[in-house]
């Protein structure tokens, strides 16, 4: 993970506190940014684990990196809400939120990615962290849009695919967000990631 910025950065922050596993438990990265308007953001470049449900030894690295995340994201949260800096999580997460973020909800429900215990850490960001999902609030409750394709059979081509890049952001941030790009490739072969890159636009 990693944060390019034009903007002044008065801080930086590497990993989350207390958690001192391998990189494969998730990378977190902080910056806090100040607009030319004086608008202060902590900006977060997150990559959770993808897990693999057949591993539980994987899978307790994931949850735990994920148990981590909930104190800083309510820090986060409680700094937002005194009126000081808002914050946005940026990343890929490894996990589709509902059905509606992966095309094949009912044969994924046991695969990592898509686990119930996995799906209850967005429910907690978006209730009681009172983060949005910038994407979905821009793009309704309509099927997709993914982020992710399977490099495997035909995926890509028949649009089977995941959701599980997001822009966390505290509310006030979040009213500032006027649309997104999903910058998918054109054909298979010219793609240079199973990843689609996610632009979001704020007007701060």
């Amino acid at each position: 993970v990693g944060l390019l910025t034009d903007l002044p950065v008065t801080a930086r922050r590497y990993g989350l506190s207390g958690l001192d596993e391998d990189v494969d438990s998730g990378r977190w990265i902080e910056a806090d940014v100040t607009t030319p308007q004086g608008y202060g953001i902590t900006v977060a470049c997150v990559y959770v684990h993808a897990g693999n449900s057949d591993d539980p030894v994987k899978m307790a690295q994931k949850y735990r990196f994920l148990d981590t995340m909930l104190t800083r994201m309510g820090e986060l949260r409680d700094e937002a809400s005194r009126g000081g800096r808002q914050a946005v999580l940026c990343g890929d997460f490894n996990i589709a939120h509902t059905p509606l973020d992966i095309k094949n909800a009912k044969a994924n429900i046991k695969h990592a990615g898509f686990l119930p215990a996995e799906r209850a850490y967005v429910d907690r960001w978006l209730g009681e962290y009172e983060f949005v999902d910038v994407i979905r609030s821009l793009a309704g409750d309509i099927q997709g849009p993914y982020t992710w394709w399977s490099q495997r059979g035909r995926a890509f081509d028949s649009n089977v695919g995941w959701r599980i890049d997001y822009q966390f952001a505290t509310p006030e941030l979040a009213e500032t967000a006027r649309g997104f790009v999903i910058d998918k490739a054109p054909s298979y072969d010219a793609r240079w990631s199973d990843h689609a890159p996610l632009t979001v636009t704020y007007d701060v």
